[in-house]
């Protein structure tokens, strides 16, 4: 039986790493909407509409391209000095660099150094996203119950999109303003706000202890020297795998979140309002299917539900246009929620636990999260960029949801060909999972109540 002081330590920890996601997501997040709304004519004024949106895009693929670094960077602290002070040094950074864009000055007061200081807080911002998620998920992961590591680590995964809600909130409400004040200070306090968010999860981090695993391994195994090079040397198979598996996750959700902002409105004659309610529907309703997918991989495994997943988003792709397409916003809403909730959520949900399981516990921080960064850079940070491309300035979204489609089934063929079960990987465990070779899948029809608990003192509620 396991005492009360490990049920509050697994509390806290879902929490801090929740908030934690939350406010580092509402930052990135924030950036997006402000590529697709204002940046253009702020930042870029002497360009074309459609050169001045491709522009703002390309900045917005800029924090993606910083993000492998801070994964690199970051990786190796959290797996040589520990957990929890690189999580501390991600959050303060990335507050930082967010605050600072909304003081920056635009293109009419001093030029050309608008967009380059753009371009460069940018970078600081995406340097420190790559950081903060492979640790907030590990740390999580390491000290749930070994039965259960899918549905608690799930949670903080929803911090995308409780940052989301906030940030897409943020500018709804600034929106209510007229168009000169929103131009002119408007989109600003967004940015500024996030100096409140970061105070709160400063106090929710600085309540925690070390993961026990890490301490663990530390007394047991020692610490890895340089953990990067281990990864890259015994653990480059896994690296790929992530990458390949980001394509369904990350491409449905930057189509419909940031990419349709902008095209939506102006070439399918859609409300903004209309697709900001979209989002926040399908925000609120993250929830309750990361929490449900999580679970489903604690009893069927990770791989099936990748897979699902990925499917899920290449058969949805088409429609997803189609319901866009109809300007009912009812539809516009199903179609949200179809992609979002039905297809992206099942892939998000599991990657905190799978891709962390994939790793030994020495090389744990580094693997994951160069792994999740670097996929993040093609599969996320130039998805709107490529999708702008792909319409040539138009109407014709038949290429974009092509697109879409095919590297979702890229990303079905990896889970299902080459993913490895992970879902009863001992954390200990100092060898890759790739490596190690397949695991069976968990029964389900073992009593789970009474599955083996890692010795982190956590238990479930």
């Amino acid at each position: 039986m396991t005492s009360p002081h490990a049920s509050v330590q697994l509390r806290r920890t879902v929490l801090s790493s929740f908030i934690g996601n939350t406010i580092e997501f509402y930052d990135f997040l924030l950036y997006g909407l402000a590529s697709a709304l204002v940046f253009g004519d702020l930042f870029f004024p002497s360009l074309s509409p459609f050169a001045g949106t491709l522009a703002s895009f390309a900045t917005f693929g800029i924090g993606f391209i910083a993000r492998p670094l801070g994964g690199f960077v970051f990786g190796h602290l959290g797996d040589t000095i520990g957990r929890k002070t690189t999580l501390i040094t991600t959050l303060c950074g990335m507050g930082a660099a967010t605050f600072a864009v909304g003081l920056l000055p635009t293109y009419d007061t001093i030029g050309i150094w608008a967009p380059v200081l753009l371009v460069v807080l940018r970078f600081v911002q995406g340097f420190m996203v790559g950081g903060e998620w492979g640790g907030a998920m590990l740390m999580v992961v390491e000290n749930a119950p070994a039965h259960r590591r899918g549905f608690f680590s799930a949670w903080p995964n929803t911090g995308g999109f409780s940052g989301q809600l906030l940030a897409t909130g943020m500018f709804a409400l600034m929106g209510i303003l007229p168009d000169a004040q929103f131009q002119s200070w408007g989109w600003r306090v967004p940015f500024l706000c996030s100096a409140v968010l970061v105070g709160v999860g400063l106090w929710m981090r600085g309540r925690l202890g070390e993961s026990e695993v890490f301490e663990q391994v530390k007394q047991e195994e020692g610490k890895a020297k340089a953990p990067l090079l281990d990864v890259l040397r015994h653990d480059w198979r896994s690296v790929l795998l992530i990458m390949s598996l980001r394509f369904s996750e990350s491409v449905p959700f930057f189509l419909l979140t940031v990419f349709a902002v902008s095209y939506g409105p102006e070439h399918l004659g859609i409300p903004k309002a209309t697709l900001t309610t979209a989002i926040m529907v399908a925000s609120v309703l993250a929830f309750p299917a990361h929490g449900f997918f999580g679970a489903l991989s604690d009893r069927v495994g990770r791989r099936p539900v990748y897979v699902y997943g990925a499917l899920a988003a290449a058969v949805l792709a088409f429609p997803a246009f189609w319901l866009l397409k109809s300007g009912s916003a009812v539809l516009i809403v199903l179609a949200y929620c179809l992609v979002i909730n039905l297809a992206h959520n099942a892939c998000n949900a599991v990657q905190p636990a799978l891709f962390t399981e994939l790793f030994g516990s020495k090389v744990r921080y580094s693997g994951a999260s160069v792994g999740a960064q670097l996929g993040a850079i093609v599969a996320g940070g130039l998805t709107p960029f490529i999708a702008t491309a792909l319409t040539g300035g138009g109407d014709n979204w038949v290429p974009v949801a092509a697109y879409a489609s095919a590297v979702a089934l890229v990303s079905a063929a990896a889970a299902y060909f080459f993913t490895p079960e992970t879902s009863r990987r001992d954390l200990v465990d100092t060898s890759s999972a790739m490596a190690a070779g397949p695991e069976p899948a968990p029964d389900i029809k073992a009593d789970t109540t009474a599955a083996e608990v890692p010795e982190t003192g956590a238990v479930a509620p």
